[in-house]
């Protein structure tokens, strides 16, 4: 064996033993941490998924991720409002962070719909969360709207108010969703009601007297399929208002 094959031979050697090394400290990290499906790529943020996250429901099995719920509050006048978030699943993004000891937020909530959170003395749009979770929450593909991608943006501009959110709202939602769906050739939308609230419930104090929860599941489409379109039902907005909106892609 000649010099030079004596180095590769080492260095092909060294490689072995690091990769085992390697897949060893692999295994005994999931094996301590119980670690049993890794989040990846998510639409807001990188999360870095070895950082310390929040688990109401105890590490479990993700396969589903609710994007961006964004929640308003809108008192008659200037309130202490504690808003408690029990998810059925791991809270990997949050702003105001989410306090796991109230599972939710203590803040100071204004007329005009902007808060002040109580732990950082910060103010904040809105209370901002994402969730992973093996909860059922896909929609009842049986009723929605079947919509071309590139029509997307109109059919939400002409829909969300129809649900009850008011322009600024509706623009938010439309910005955060829309670039996600245009280039999909059909979008299978449907607005979920009880099937989200029960993985994600909300209680507020003091209670509203009028909460809106808009959630949208969508599903990409190659062709145009033939669906029940879904009732659209108004909201009517009194006293101390809640609204949030959120969404999920069932892939």
């Amino acid at each position: 064996m000649n010099p030079k094959e004596i180095r590769i031979v080492i260095i092909a050697s060294v490689l072995i033993v690091a990769s085992a090394a390697a897949a060893g400290l692999i295994v005994r990290y999931v094996q301590e941490n119980k670690v049993q499906q890794t989040v990846t790529q998510p639409a807001v943020m990188q999360v870095d998924d070895t950082a310390p996250a929040v688990y109401p429901y105890g590490r479990i099995d993700l396969d589903q991720k609710t994007e961006k719920p964004a929640i308003y509050l809108y008192p008659q006048q200037q309130q202490d409002t504690k808003v408690i978030l029990d998810f059925k699943g791991n809270i990997v993004a949050d702003f105001p962070a989410y306090n796991p000891d109230i599972k939710g937020w203590d803040v100071t909530a204004y007329p005009d719909g902007h808060i002040i959170n109580k732990a950082d003395d910060q103010e904040y749009s809105y209370l901002y969360w994402e969730g992973m979770t093996s909860a059922p929450i896909g929609g009842d593909f049986s009723k929605g709207f079947v919509v071309k991608g590139a029509d997307t943006r109109d059919f939400l501009q002409k829909t969300l108010p129809k649900l009850g959110l008011t322009p600024k709202e509706y623009n938010e939602f439309i910005v955060y969703w829309y670039p996600q769906m245009k280039d999909n050739k059909y979008n299978l939308i449907h607005f979920a009601g009880k099937e989200y609230t029960d993985v994600a419930a909300l209680t507020i104090t003091p209670k509203p007297d009028s909460e809106l929860r808009v959630f949208m599941v969508y599903k990409a489409l190659d062709k145009e399929i033939a669906v029940e379109p879904q009732e659209i039902k108004p909201f009517i907005r009194t006293g101390f208002s809640v609204v949030e909106w959120g969404g999920t892609e069932v892939k």
